[in-house]
């Protein structure tokens, strides 16, 4: 039988909500959010987990977290450092601060990756429904020698955004037939009194409808992803435009890249589930009520 693996980016750093935001409990029982995404993973079949963690933050995060998921998952842990999946040629310049990006993070994985894998955020809660619907069709889909099946959870952006400031959203369109056309990371998305806006330059402001479709990193893909990653990773690093001390590979613009040149052919799972995260301290309370 077929199995999935689990991947869980939890190498941010938090610096927006002032501190490591995947360790602070939320729900009635001290829970943490990822203590729910781990036990609806479970309920939906999946044995294996990979964390994606930082090596000063490890134990920490095996003491507040990996200890206790290694009692009903296979578990491995790879480290997201500045140097580590470098090609050949590339050094880490000298005021590098910043990981490399959610790309980098799961380029990492490849070698603790067997087969079709999900990927979520450690400080995201997703709802049973969208890791059982994702679960579900990675577990009937291969690759095929036209193109890559992937998969992603879409939820409503207005029911995505914090009231505390700007997040980081991938933008959908979506074919008549549910399948991804385009998807753009947008890194400064805010609700405004006249309507939600993002900007990029933090002076020109485009306006988005409450009702477009937003990744949230919750995405099922193939292990073909990793090759993609490396010649895409060593394009964005070989970019002039590429701002090599600030500028981060995203994963959800390697999966847009590869919808647009009809490489992959991206389903988009929706949910009824609501979305929450913690961006901001101030989140926490409208976090926790929704969880209760």
């Amino acid at each position: 039988m077929k199995k999935l693996t689990l991947v869980i980016m939890a190498a941010g750093i938090g610096s927006r909500y002032g501190g490591l935001k995947q360790v602070d409990p939320v729900g009635p029982n001290g829970e943490l959010i990822i203590d729910y995404s781990l036990f609806d993973a479970r309920r939906a079949g999946i044995e294996h987990v990979v964390f994606i963690i930082r090596r000063d933050l490890a134990r920490v995060f095996q003491e507040k977290i990996g200890f206790r998921a290694e009692r009903y998952f296979s578990v491995d842990y790879v480290l997201q450092e500045l140097d580590r999946g470098l090609p050949p040629g590339f050094s880490v310049p000298p005021d590098r601060v910043k990981p490399w990006g959610t790309g980098h993070a799961v380029l990492l994985c490849r070698r603790v990756v067997p087969g079709n894998f999900l990927v979520i955020n450690a400080d995201d809660f997703y709802g049973f429904d969208a890791i059982k619907k994702l679960a579900d069709y990675m577990l009937e889909v291969e690759d095929e020698p036209t193109h890559y099946n992937y998969a992603l959870v879409g939820y409503r952006l207005g029911n995505t955004l914090s009231e505390h400031g700007h997040v980081a959203r991938g933008i959908c369109r979506i074919s008549e037939d549910g399948y991804l056309l385009d998807l753009r990371e947008r890194t400064k998305v805010q609700r405004f009194p006249d309507g939600i806006k993002y900007t990029e330059d933090g002076q020109t402001y485009h306006p988005l409808s409450a009702d477009d479709i937003a990744s949230m990193n919750i995405f099922g893909l193939t292990p073909s992803i990793f090759d993609e990653l490396e010649a895409r990773f060593r394009r964005f690093l070989s970019d002039p435009a590429t701002n090599l001390s600030r500028s981060e590979f995203y994963i959800p613009e390697v999966v847009g890249a590869l919808s647009r040149e009809k490489k992959a052919r991206v389903r988009v799972l929706t949910t009824e589930d609501q979305w929450y995260g913690v961006t901001y301290q101030e989140d926490r309370p409208w976090v926790q009520a929704g969880i209760r």
